[in-house]
């Protein structure tokens, strides 16, 4: 079932842009590059039914999602040369629960002073830069080719 106005339905049905499309699918699960401002390599996988709760997700999506939670960060420390990949669960848009996603963002080993995890990500979304579209689709070519 696909929601009109949730931006993780309107980007897998086609009705907003998606830098590089979608890199791989399992019928159950989308992988794509994030739209927001986590940086060129971060992925999200989603669920491509509308998932508002993990509690909801059925048995099939649930075996799948270990494996394929496994198979993006691997991709993502192949092409992005992490020292971490940080694996989280989204799911909050205005406050209320939204189409669950995972975000899978390549991050560096930070230096003294420099930030850590969630802040490193809350400080990303504040200064609002998103990266080079161009960067990201050469990202999902070579992504897609892994998957």
């Amino acid at each position: 079932m696909s929601v009109e106005g949730c931006l993780s339905c309107d980007l897998q049905a086609g009705r907003r842009d998606l830098p590089g499309g979608e890199i791989h699918s399992t019928g159950r699960w989308s992988v794509s590059h994030c739209v927001g401002p986590l940086g060129v390599g971060t992925l999200i996988i989603a669920p491509t039914r509308h998932v508002l709760h993990v509690w909801d997700l059925d048995v099939d999506e649930s075996v799948e999602l270990g494996p394929l939670l496994q198979r993006s960060a691997d991709v993502v420390r192949e092409l992005a040369d992490p020292d971490q990949v940080y694996v989280c669960l989204w799911s909050h848009a205005g406050g209320v629960p939204g189409h669950i996603h995972f975000v899978v963002q390549p991050a560096k080993n930070p230096g003294p002073g420099d930030l850590k995890a969630v802040a490193l990500q809350l400080d990303m979304f504040k200064r609002g830069e998103l990266p080079d579209r161009a960067a990201v689709e050469a990202f999902c070519v070579r992504a897609r080719e892994l998957f």
